[in-house]
């Protein structure tokens, strides 16, 4: 993510705005341009700043005030690129399934922002002519008793439980599971990862090379779930996979290590906008460096990502501490790690994945 200047008054702006708090101008994310842009209204549409000669109006979920997104006046669609993967959403005539909603979306549009920033495929068409790629954002039974939606991925459909949007049952959730992350935008990094390694991996002809990275997926599913929760995680799992969850089937290894993707070259692109350093003053000369002085959406060597991402993702952690909160990004990158995040780089830039096999734990 990074950062934006408003057209009109060169106020500093963030993804999320929809009026410069300066000049009170409305604002409009074009996601053609991936810029947030200053408005004019012009009749029914909207004159864009950022743009010459072009008419744009809002989505229809600006209505409801979960969308900044805008499309082309003229185009015969309603929801911009990121809402019109939506299949269901929540009853909004509710008004905590609307606020619930209301995070939701942001976290999505995030998503979003990083997966057209990367070029990947989401407009494919399933054989019904449907999105390949959708989402059903839905409440569970009032009951308690009752059955409880599940977050999860299948066959390119994403459902995400509306009570992960509540942050006190969200943290319950965490604790409960022993997970030291868990954010909205963190299930939709990680269930999208399931949608790619569909696309990418197994309609991109590349199955073999990644068994030789994340394992063999053809192993029993549930079963290794079944087994995950009842036994726990391996001895010395941190050597080989980047969560604790990364070790019940391939599918999830590879599902964590995509997340974990996308949040380095996310939070790199935020740090570059910043123009943040990182250089400890009781370290050696150069060992702990970090200068985010380049682009992590269109390196083609995966190499500076880790080697900036490691000093300051321990900057970042020390400074949370300060503020007695814990760590933003508690998990530790081993080689075999790195190999797999150079994997997960190496397949959304069409580089050739390389053929190394990993130890299993």
């Amino acid at each position: 993510m990074k950062l934006f200047k408003c057209q009109h008054c060169e106020q500093l702006l963030y993804f999320e705005n929809t009026v410069c708090e300066k000049c009170a101008r409305q604002l409009g994310f074009i996601p053609e341009i991936m810029n947030l842009s200053a408005l004019e209204r012009k009749g029914d549409a909207w004159r864009v700043l950022a743009v010459d000669k072009k008419l744009y109006r809002f989505c229809a979920n600006a209505e409801l005030n979960v969308c900044n997104w805008m499309i082309e006046a003229g185009s015969p669609d309603s929801y911009c690129a990121a809402c019109r993967h939506n299949r269901t959403i929540p009853d909004t005539a509710v008004p905590e399934n609307l606020a619930a909603w209301q995070k939701i979306e942001i976290a999505k549009h995030r998503l979003f922002y990083t997966l057209m920033k990367l070029n990947l495929p989401l407009d494919e068409r399933n054989e019904n002519g449907g999105m390949r790629l959708a989402f059903d954002f839905l409440a569970s039974p009032p009951h308690v008793d009752g059955p409880r939606v599940m977050t999860g991925h299948d066959n390119g459909l994403i459902t995400l439980a509306l009570e992960e949007a509540d942050d006190a049952e969200r943290e319950k959730r965490r604790t409960i599971m022993h997970e030291p992350y868990r954010t909205l935008l963190g299930h939709f990094r990680h269930e999208v990862g399931h949608y790619f390694w569909d696309v990418l991996v197994r309609d991109g002809g590349l199955i073999e090379n990644c068994r030789k990275i994340f394992g063999d997926e053809r192993a029993d599913y549930g079963a290794a779930l079944q087994a995950y929760y009842a036994n726990g995680v391996p001895p010395n799992w941190q050597e080989n996979f980047i969560s604790a969850y990364a070790t019940s089937h391939p599918w999830e290894d590879f599902a964590e290590t995509w997340a974990h993707y996308l949040h380095i070259v996310d939070t790199l692109e935020m740090a570059r906008a910043f123009g943040m350093y990182v250089h400890p003053r009781l370290a050696r000369p150069g060992e702990f460096d970090a200068q985010v002085d380049f682009d992590p959406y269109t390196l083609l060597d995966p190499s500076p990502l880790i080697e900036t991402w490691i000093p300051l993702s321990n900057a970042l952690n020390s400074l949370n501490r300060t503020m007695g909160l814990l760590d933003i990004y508690p998990f530790i990158l081993s080689p075999p790690v790195i190999g797999k995040l150079s994997a997960i780089h190496d397949l959304i830039h069409g580089n050739k994945l390389p053929v190394r096999e990993e130890k299993a734990a």
